[in-house]
């Protein structure tokens, strides 16, 4: 199943959530914190300004991302994968290597 996210809206698989601490304690998945960093999977068009201009999103597929923590509320399941529909401002930083 494809998905496209509309305006200035972006789709983020959430990176894999520790295991285990630090110190090299297993956590339970109740105590697992989640990660607050992803990858862009798919972008929408861009936000349209109160003129009609179309802004494009700074971010493409690909990216390697950081989010708020209390971001991504909204949530989506795609073929048993849970997906993360955020805002573009939701978005604090991209990830460069």
């Amino acid at each position: 199943m494809k998905i496209r996210p509309l305006h200035d809206r972006v789709i983020v698989r959430r990176e894999e959530e520790e295991a285990q601490s630090a110190g090299g304690i297993l956590l339970p998945g109740s105590a697992q914190e989640k990660p607050n960093q992803g990858e862009v999977i798919a972008v929408g068009s861009g936000r349209i300004l109160d003129n009609g201009d179309v802004r494009p999103v700074d971010v493409k597929v690909g990216d390697k991302v950081v989010f708020g923590k209390y971001a991504g509320q909204d949530t989506i399941d795609v073929e048993g994968e849970e997906l993360i529909i955020l805002s573009e401002t939701d978005i604090k930083a991209v990830i460069e290597a």
